[in-house]
């Protein structure tokens, strides 16, 4: 079981003449445990800042996966390359997104998280505008759009340093709802791109300044590929000026790399990194490969990938919150083990929808069971992400029981710097599920790839219920 933390005595918050909590203010004293503290002004500072990092990741995201929906239409304006040219193009994105994300998981909390995801955001203009002039030019070579790709990536980064930030604002009882939120919404940038880009591309609706159309041969229609990447740039702008003035710096969430480094000495850290790859991977690498699943299979039977493809991703980025929220009521383990039997069971029946020989296969039961994957990774995304705060929480205080108050504070502020920087870096690594799947897809048939996604969660689920869900675990959470 969890052990008990003292519970402070509730007092009130304390008068501090060079202590504020204005938005753009770098916060020193905060103590969200404190219920006194918590209720007069803890609670509105965290959800202001939880509400603006919300629309700073969704953008992240939306760069991050523009390539899922461009690349379905790249072939149609005449650039004439091949499939496993266009997944791997939806592929190396991953690639960046996931280093990138080692990167920021450490340097958030070393210059703050105010000023570096209003840095972070404001520099995604810059591929989405080499982006957009590129595909004005069918004639542009296959590496300069790998290396926009790759830029692109970018974008994926900005989870892992808004994820380990958002979790120091909120008490234990709520940093799994609150994570869920973060997370879940800002997953939403996934479907938002899938969505609205191939609405945007239908017609000249930023004007002159974006460039003249292509011509869709296929349909034997213009359409203007530009405006899936222009249209986010005065968004971003907005978003990363919203980040500087509105968001706060924590001082307790400040630790230099040398503190930070000790989670790759923990147990931990490596085991829900593995749990993690189940879950977040393979949502975002679902996400990525998912639209051109549906073109190369059901296509000629009229499915447009278009229409489909962001629901999953939509379906899945609710599920966080959900997998949060239920964390909260019953126990990180249980949900994420059900996650992993979910998405196991999901992919059987994938595989058995899929055309096979003469069979054209059943798009209804695909589709449908490409939802439900996603459904199950949502629910694991949230539930994992709870567990690790929690998870380090125990193990801190435990280790601190009898020494005393300060020993107890020491220990519980080491905790909540450990999980945020698991956080991140867990989450660095799965993102390289965006890299891997597309790229199995291109290299191996999508059936063989699938049976091994099966047989990976067998192992999650295997790790999981060993260590944190079995009764005598080790670290039940």
């Amino acid at each position: 079981m969890s052990i008990p933390t003292p519970t402070p005595t509730p007092s009130p918050v304390r008068s501090h003449r060079r202590e504020t909590y204005k938005p753009g203010a770098t916060i020193g004293d905060w103590r969200p445990e404190d219920e006194g503290f918590w209720q007069s002004t803890g609670r509105t500072v965290a959800q202001r800042n939880l509400w603006v990092s919300i629309p700073a990741l969704m953008l992240g995201f939306v760069v991050w996966q523009v390539w899922s929906v461009t690349v379905v239409k790249l072939n149609d304006v005449g650039f004439g390359f091949s499939k496993s040219q266009l997944f791997w193009l939806t592929a190396i994105p991953g690639i960046t997104g996931g280093t990138f994300r080692i990167l920021y998981t450490f340097i958030g909390p070393i210059f703050g998280e105010r000023k570096f995801t209003a840095f972070s955001t404001i520099i995604l203009i810059g591929p989405m505008l080499w982006l957009g002039f590129a595909l004005q030019d069918t004639g542009t070579p296959y590496w300069e759009l790998a290396l926009i790709a790759a830029v692109c990536g970018i974008g994926g980064a900005n989870f892992a340093s808004s994820m380990a930030n958002i979790g120091f604002f909120f008490p234990k009882r709520e940093k799994g709802s609150a994570n869920g939120l973060n997370g879940g919404l800002g997953n939403l940038g996934v479907s938002v791109v899938q969505l609205v880009a191939p609405l945007v591309v239908t017609a000249a609706v930023l004007g002159a300044p974006a460039g003249g159309p292509q011509h869709d041969a296929k349909k034997n229609t213009d359409i203007w590929l530009q405006n899936g990447a222009f249209l986010w740039v005065p968004l971003l702008v907005i978003v990363a000026l919203l980040a500087w003035f509105l968001m706060n710096d924590l001082r307790v969430a400040a630790a230099p790399f040398s503190q930070q480094k000790i989670i790759f000495k923990r147990k931990h850290n490596w085991l829900m990194t593995w749990l993690y790859v189940g879950t977040f991977g393979s949502f975002i690498g679902f996400a990525a490969g998912l639209p051109l699943l549906i073109k190369n299979n059901f296509e000629a039977q009229g499915y447009q990938a278009t229409t489909y493809a962001w629901i999953g991703p939509f379906i899945g980025a609710l599920m966080r919150w959900a997998g949060g929220w239920l964390s909260d009521k019953i126990g990180g383990a249980r949900v994420t083990m059900l996650s992993f039997v979910g998405m196991a069971a999901s992919l059987v029946v994938v595989i058995f929808a899929l055309p096979s020989g003469g069979d054209r296969g059943s798009f209804w039961a695909f589709f449908i069971g490409f939802l439900a994957a996603f459904a199950f990774s949502g629910l694991g995304n949230g539930s994992t992400f709870r567990q690790i705060p929690v998870i380090f929480r125990d193990q801190h205080m435990r280790e601190a029981q009898g020494q005393g108050p300060e020993a107890q504070a020491a220990a519980l502020k080491q905790s909540e710097m450990e999980a945020g920087a698991v956080t991140g870096f867990s989450s660095a690594i799965a993102a390289y599920g965006f890299f891997f799947i597309p790229a199995m897809f291109a290299a191996m048939s999508v059936t063989s790839a699938l049976w091994l996604f099966i047989g990976f969660y067998a192992t999650c689920l295997a790790v999981c219920w060993w260590f944190y869900a079995r009764p005598g675990a080790e670290a039940p959470s």
